[in-house]
């Protein structure tokens, strides 16, 4: 996450387009890292997911964000788990299977725990997504 999001040059591509950024290529014993989804065609978009809790002042269970593309594809990530709270701004990095130019919408999901109180209430005050390939939300 220390590199998030991208450079002003953008993010260094490997493959047929990697002599798009020489000063990388001159570097000796230079490090890559390449983050893949499961599933073909294995690509991965970096973001940084930031959400901010309304409702019950703290409770146990989990927040997830579910994204839908445009071709009716969709993928869950959890987000946090445990003892939430309202006071608290959830940070995380997640390398998400659907492109965000192809992104139709992003549902916040709350699963509260078994024992919580049935009256109790949370939801996303905001969710704040910002995209590691041009560092706009």
């Amino acid at each position: 996450g220390d590199c998030f999001p991208c450079p002003q040059e953008g993010c260094p591509m490997m493959g047929h387009y990697a002599d798009r950024f020489p000063a990388k290529l001159k570097r000796v014993n230079q490090k890559y890292f390449l983050n893949t989804a499961a599933d073909p065609p294995f690509a991965t978009w970096r973001q940084k997911i930031f959400i901010k809790l309304s409702g019950a002042k703290k409770m146990r269970g989990d927040i997830n964000l579910i994204f839908h593309d445009t071709e009716g594809n969709t993928k869950e990530y959890e987000i946090a788990s445990g003892v939430l709270s309202q006071d608290q701004v959830y940070t995380k990095y997640l390398d998400v299977e659907i492109n965000p130019k192809n992104t139709k919408k992003i549902e916040f999901l709350w699963n509260k725990a078994i024992f919580t109180l049935l009256w109790a209430r949370l939801g996303a005050e905001t969710v704040n997504i910002i995209h590691g390939e041009d560092g706009h939300r």
